[in-house]
Parts: C-alpha cells; sequence; structure tokens
C-alpha cells in the first residue's frame, strides 16, 4: 500500500488515504489504513507491543484523500472535541452528472442510515432517526456534462455529500450506489478530500494540509 505521509509530529499524523482502501477493518478482511498505518509506525520507530493510533474521522472505502489521525490519546481527545464543535474546515471536490442551476448553494437535509443496507437516504424532518445535514458547494467549472464542485461540509454524515448531491439530480461520476441509472460498474468515484484546516490540538497553531486529485479523467478534465 502506498500511503504519502503529508505531515507528522509527536501528536498528529496526516496522511493521503488510497481510493478503495477501507479506513478501518470490515468484513471483506482487505487491509485496511488505520491497521497499515499501525504497523508503518511500529517499524519506522522500532516500538515494541502495540502501537497507538486514533481515528478520529472517516473517508468512504472509494474516497481518496487527506485523512488526520491521532498519536495519542490526549491528541485524540482534543481532536474529537475539535470535530463536536464544528471547528475544523474541510473541504471535499467533487465531479458530479450534470450542470447545477446555481453556481453555489448551501444545501440542507435530514438523512436517515439504512445499516442493514449501508445506504442513505433523505427524510422529513420530523422522523426520530433522522440526522441534519448540511454542506455548502461552489461550482467551479462545467465539460461534457460534468461539473467539479468545491464543497464545505458542515456536518459529518454518512455519505452525505454523496446522498445531497444525488437527490437533487446531481450524482457523483462513478457512485455506483446513488447514481447506478448514469454510471457504469468500474467507474471510480470522483470524490476527493481535498483540505482538513484546524488549530493543532497542541500548539494551538493553525494547521491546514490539502491533497489535490489524481491527474486522470475526469479530475484531469480541469
Amino acid at each position: 500500500m502506498n500511503v504519502p505521509i503529508l505531515y507528522e509530529d509527536n501528536h498528529l499524523l496526516f496522511v493521503e488515504k488510497p481510493v478503495n482502501v477501507p479506513v478501518q477493518g470490515d468484513r471483506t478482511n482487505d487491509l485496511d489504513l488505520l491497521s497499515y498505518l499501525k504497523e508503518d509506525l511500529k517499524i519506522r520507530y522500532q516500538k515494541p507491543g502495540n502501537v497507538y493510533l486514533g481515528l478520529v474521522h472517516r473517508l468512504d472505502r472509494p474516497v481518496g484523500g487527506v485523512m488526520v489521525f491521532a498519536k495519542t490519546s490526549k491528541a485524540a481527545s482534543r481532536l474529537s472535541d475539535i470535530i463536536r464543535r464544528n471547528a475544523i474546515k474541510k473541504r471535499y471536490l467533487a465531479v458530479v452528472r450534470g450542470n447545477p442551476s446555481k453556481n453555489s448553494d448551501k444545501l440542507e437535509d435530514y438523512l436517515v442510515k439504512d445499516r442493514q443496507r449501508n445506504i442513505v437516504h433523505t427524510a422529513k424532518p420530523n422522523n426520530k432517526n433522522a440526522k441534519k445535514a448540511i454542506l455548502e458547494y461552489e461550482v467551479i467549472g462545467s465539460k461534457k456534462g460534468l461539473s467539479l464542485l468545491s464543497i464545505r461540509l458542515h456536518t459529518g454524515r454518512s455519505h452525505q455529500i454523496r446522498v445531497q448531491l444525488s437527490s437533487r439530480g446531481f450524482p457523483l461520476y462513478g457512485d455506483q450506489k446513488y447514481g447506478m441509472e448514469v454510471n457504469q460498474p468500474g467507474q471510480q468515484i470522483a470524490l476527493w478530500s481535498n483540505m482538513l484546516a484546524f488549530e493543532h490540538p497542541t500548539t494551538k497553531e493553525e494547521i491546514n494540509l490539502q491533497s489535490k486529485p489524481p491527474n486522470e479523467y475526469p479530475w484531469n478534465l480541469w
């Protein structure tokens, strides 16, 4: 597994997650990112026994881009608090089918997850299982029936970007789950974790890490 390290200190580890790699172990038993990074730290620093690495947020398996892990339990606790207070800035890049009528917009929905089928759908606000989901998007450009969006997440719901855009008629390129009518099997979903920024939990300095999507179709249209 090739996992570029974007930044590392005694408290934090930022990496570029490869596409189609699970963040943590699942029923496929495929090598997951968390296990790989723990083993990498163990080897690089010649640590005996188990290595601590805190998982504080997730990316869907097919999605690549910047992720942060906590190297100490104190950093994990503080990072979790930063995320809970929504004091973290997350930006994603996405290629969607179609051309949104608005160049920028704020989307608000209520989402419910069917855990048995691992699928999320929109719901009425009074649904007791529904969670509010908010994002803002800006259209960077449109070509050949596709549009490149910059997306800022205000909430971190499961499959949020994919569901919110698909429900408005703009499914992500390559998304087999929420855009099966327009995407072909085997196409890679065009969703990328582009930026994470927040106050360092220990030094209190502003930290901003970015990752660019691969230079391949459909990203290379722009």
